[in-house]
């Protein structure tokens, strides 16, 4: 097989982050692949194929055309068996639909909850319709009509809107260890809210109640699950992880100790102090006196 030109990751990343939206089209090589920053991106996909997606304590065996939602907070992975795999996919930021006056409703859509349904079982008509809705946006990003970002965004919210029409996945297990998931699901929705990149995005989950609310599960199942499969609590993983995000920006970034505080979620540089003090023995200051 010939090889494909493919531009630079670091290319298709700052477009993409610039932009705030991408539409590409999956192709039956591995030069279909992109590398993003998911924390950052709702991802909608139309594909045909054999894959399994696991999605926390569920396991989606697909076989056929599919229409995947995925939550840049919600941490997913997606095994494609088939050796062959074509398709689309966008991806957006929630700031692209910002302007959007129905942006609020597509936020607290079912299929971007993590006990929502992210998988639909796709007919071929249903296919050819939806297709054509995505290469239209991929035809849409390339032109100069001004007012391309709004006609996108309608095209997003009609993906949404006829998805509400169809029947969601039953093509699906229960994980027999739900326990494990949940908390695989925890630790890696944690690891995504870092590295802090601006002292002016602050931290947004910071408690085990932030955790169960964004996974919509109760705090109780959420503590249990952690402390069964790691032996430390879901407060200990927070704690140690912003403890270690403090030293890194403490040491290698020039920002002051108030905007490092703001930027892991403490309101008043005196909480942030304190928080230091308690977990690593000294204050803020001391420990970026030393370093430098």
């Amino acid at each position: 097989m010939n090889q494909k030109s493919t531009r630079p990751i670091s290319e298709f990343n700052n477009e993409l982050k610039l932009k705030g939206f991408k539409a590409f089209q999956i192709e039956d090589d591995s030069n279909a692949t992109r590398v993003y920053s998911r924390k950052d991106f709702f991802k909608i996909c139309l594909t045909t194929g054999h894959s399994k997606i696991h999605y926390a304590d569920k396991s989606f065996d697909q076989d056929g055309t599919i229409l995947f939602f995925g939550n840049p907070n919600i941490p997913y992975s997606w095994e494609t068996i088939s050796t062959k795999y074509v398709g689309y996919t966008i991806l957006f930021s929630e700031d692209f639909l910002k302007n959007s006056e129905r942006s609020e409703s597509l936020q607290q859509s079912p299929f971007f909850k993590i006990g929502g349904t992210p998988v639909l079982s796709i007919s071929e008509e249903q296919r050819i319709f939806l297709n054509s809705l995505f290469q239209k946006m991929i035809d849409e990003q390339k032109s100069d009509y001004a007012f391309k970002d709004e006609l996108i965004r309608n095209y997003i919210n009609l993906i949404i809107h006829e998805s509400l029409k169809l029947q969601p996945s039953e093509n699906y297990n229960v994980s027999k260890n739900g326990t494990a998931r949940i908390a695989s699901v925890f630790l890696e929705l944690l690891e995504r809210q870092f590295p802090i990149e601006s002292a002016d995005n602050p931290l947004k989950l910071t408690t085990a109640q932030d955790y169960a609310q964004n996974l919509h599960i109760h705090v109780n199942y959420l503590n249990r699950a952690v402390k069964e499969i790691t032996g430390k609590s879901t407060t200990t993983h927070i704690t140690e992880r912003i403890t270690a995000e403090a030293k890194a920006l403490l040491q290698h970034t020039d920002w002051n100790i108030a905007e490092i505080g703001y930027a892991l979620g403490f309101a008043y540089p005196t909480y942030f102090n304190n928080f230091f003090k308690k977990h690593t023995g000294t204050n803020p200051k001391a420990l970026r006196d030393i370093e430098f």
